[in-house]
């Protein structure tokens, strides 16, 4: 698998927060497609989606789980029924390897964690793995899904400070 050490931008964010059971993660994604559907914002390049996974779905509790499902934005959000708020996903250098297949079983986010991080010498950083779907959408099919998967690292210059 190819992985690259990348430096990820800062980037606002439009996000829905979900905490609980990851059978429940479609509805709630669902929330965010009806805001992104209502405010036009369609473009796959302008408008990339994203996902933060702060815990492991298969190492931890279904009622303890969280994840916010992200949509790239350059506006504020104002008050809106679907509960989306604005949140930044910040500059963070990162090792990146690209899934190709079904979201539910990620080859590239295992790979990163389990055997790429223990043999490269670097150190998790304090965010969470995300993820970028660079395809979505009721037109792809499983087998062609794209994710980008960003395994955040310690950043060598501030550990040398």
């Amino acid at each position: 698998m190819n992985v690259q050490i990348v430096i990820f931008p800062s980037t606002k964010v439009a996000a829905i927060e979900h905490f609980g059971s990851p059978t429940l993660e479609h509805n709630t994604v669902q929330k965010l497609i009806a805001w992104k559907l209502e405010n036009h914002l369609l473009d796959p390049l302008k408008h990339r989606s994203y996902g933060v996974h702060y815990t492991d779905p298969l190492h931890t509790p279904p009622s303890e789980h969280r994840v916010d499902f992200c949509l790239s934005i350059e506006v504020e959000i104002g008050s809106n029924p679907y509960g989306i708020v604005n949140k930044t996903i910040p500059r963070v250098r990162c090792a990146r390897a690209q899934d190709v297949g079904s979201r539910m079983n990620n080859k590239a986010a295992v790979y990163l964690h389990e055997i790429w991080l223990p043999q490269s010498g670097e150190s998790i950083g304090t965010y969470p793995m995300f993820f970028h779907y660079v395809n979505v959408g009721p037109n792809v099919r499983e087998e062609e899904m794209i994710t980008d998967v960003y395994l955040p690292l310690k950043d060598v210059h501030s550990a040398a400070s």
